[in-house]
């Protein structure tokens, strides 16, 4: 983080991955649950030496002579196994504001395999971050955390109460071994159940004798296996007739499917309920259950879906994956995070994942991109049809993952209005800025804006739409001074008004942007 960074973050206020602590004179206790909580989630930035004083972050500064001590005593802390339960490789750095001396720490986000981290040997001190505050981990999340650790992969574990005569699909099993035939011409063909499970690890050898492993019955098992082995839905899906933001939890669906059979057959049931009410109809074979095109729109459902299904946290007993679908976005939801960054998954290579053996097995008759490329794929397919980008919360702290498909287009400008209005501003400028720099001309508080986009997610709206349009410049606050005052409004700025002034005369030489 740079000086500058610094600045810009203290004018503002803590969040997810900031954190102030007035600490002049000696470390916090507090401060350890802080970290708990940055190595918990997605790390974040400790500063000792920055107080709070009614809802404004002020510079105090470390005194000099306790400054060394606070570094050593709180690194030697960090790194020596006893106050936390894993070695935690903070990186310290000194900065000076106002001619005062600030101790600022990054703690990193700790491997899957090391969380929770927790304090003083005790895993129920275990804490996540939720917005600028350090929470005490319930008992539910602290199971998914446990779960999360462990070496073995869930899918992977034995299961002895399945015989394999009573507990597999023959219908399902038969077709997925045409399916890998088919796709995979080099490999040895396997007819015999019993073989061809053993020979791709949905079975495995305990005491001399051949056992079903939890990948199988999810995706092979007959339906009342399915249901043992995962007491909840294995996905809600839900059409709903409305626009997301004309939506209330409150409404009734207009079509609505709860499966709760295996993933293969739920993944067919999906398409079947996909092609029906698709923007563009199509028919799938059969016997692949694939298309014989590809367009971008169904690719990116396609990864999106398979996506709910292969990476889910089965262990979570009560959290069912939801697919929503609006008239103008998809909505997918699991329980379970990405073990990976957001950033993380849009590059290609091989991520760790939560359920090999059933990512592979998907992966092995087509039905999902290459390792790596899935949210990649994605990404790129929605852009090919001139939309939104795609919006990821990956939420670590709640572990779970959610995905949104808009379908609403990117608003592209002729080129030249870029250049002649901002220099900043780039030549594609999403449909929900202009109705903001419209309602902004009169000052608007946050809440209101956020009315405006539609985003229900305080912290995406903030992140991701709030602070954009102030960095590019298009809305100013209307108290600079003091950021986080409780009468702040927002207010469209000269080059904010330039661009929909543009706008407007584009509409009239080109008629309605689409």
């Amino acid at each position: 983080m740079t000086k500058d960074e610094l600045i810009k973050r203290i004018q503002s206020y803590e969040w997810t991955d900031f954190e102030c602590k007035k600490a002049q004179r000696d470390v916090p206790k507090d401060a350890y649950s802080t970290v708990s909580a940055f190595a918990n989630t997605q790390g974040g930035w400790l500063l000792f030496g920055v107080s709070e004083a009614n809802g404004l972050l002020e510079i105090s500064g470390v005194e000099p002579s306790a400054f060394d001590h606070m570094q050593d005593a709180f690194l030697t802390t960090l790194r020596s196994g006893q106050k936390l339960n894993h070695v935690i490789n903070a990186q310290p750095h000194v900065y000076e504001l106002d001619g005062k001396r600030l101790l600022a720490f990054y703690i990193p986000e700790s491997e899957r395999h090391q969380k929770p981290v927790y304090l003083n040997g005790n895993p129920r001190d275990s804490y996540i971050r939720r917005g600028a505050r350090d929470e005490r981990m319930t008992t539910n999340e602290l199971q998914r955390f446990l779960r999360d650790a462990t070496q073995q992969a869930w899918d992977g574990v034995a299961v002895t109460d399945f015989p394999v005569e009573s507990s597999i699909d023959r219908e399902t099993l038969s077709w997925y071994q045409t399916q890998f035939t088919r796709r995979n011409p080099e490999q040895r063909e396997i007819t015999d159940p019993v073989e061809f499970l053993l020979e791709w690890n949905f079975m495995v050898h305990q005491a001399g004798k051949p056992v079903l492993t939890r990948a199988a019955i999810l995706l092979f098992g007959v339906d009342r296996c399915v249901r043992a082995l995962l007491p909840r839905p294995v996905l809600d899906y839900q059409r709903i007739d409305a626009r997301f933001e004309n939506w209330s939890a409150d409404e009734r669906w207009h079509d609505r499917m709860v499966f709760e059979e295996n993933l293969f057959k739920t993944w067919r049931g999906l398409v079947a309920k996909y092609s029906r009410v698709a923007e563009h109809p199509f028919k799938i074979d059969p016997a692949t259950m694939r298309r014989n095109d590809d367009p971008p729109d169904y690719v990116a459902f396609r990864e999106a879906a398979i996506n709910l299904l292969i990476h889910q946290d089965y262990g979570d007993q009560y959290r069912k994956a939801s697919l929503k679908w609006f008239i103008d976005r998809f909505v997918f939801w699991n329980p379970g995070d990405a073990f990976a960054t957001t950033a993380q998954l849009l590059e290609s290579n091989e991520k760790e994942i939560r359920n090999p053996l059933i990512v592979n097995a998907f992966r092995r008759i087509g039905l999902s991109d290459q390792a790596g490329t899935g949210i990649r794929a994605i990404m790129r397919n929605w852009h090919e049809l001139g939309r939104r980008t795609p919006e990821i919360d990956n939420d670590k702290a709640g572990k779970s993952f959610q995905l949104v498909l808009c379908q609403e287009l990117l608003v592209t400008q002729p080129a030249d209005i870029t250049g002649q209005v901002t220099g900043q501003v780039t030549g594609q400028v999403e449909a929900w800025v202009f109705p903001v720099l419209s309602a902004c001309l009169e000052p608007k508080k946050s809440s209101e804006i956020q009315e405006i986009t539609a985003i229900k997610h305080r912290e995406t709206f903030q992140r991701n739409y709030l602070d954009f349009m102030l960095d590019e410049g298009l809305l100013a606050r209307t108290i600079p001074e003091k950021p986080r005052s409780r009468l702040q409004r927002y207010q469209t700025t000269v080059q904010g008004k330039a661009l929909l002034e543009q706008t407007c005369r584009t509409r009239d030489r080109f008629g309605v942007i689409h």
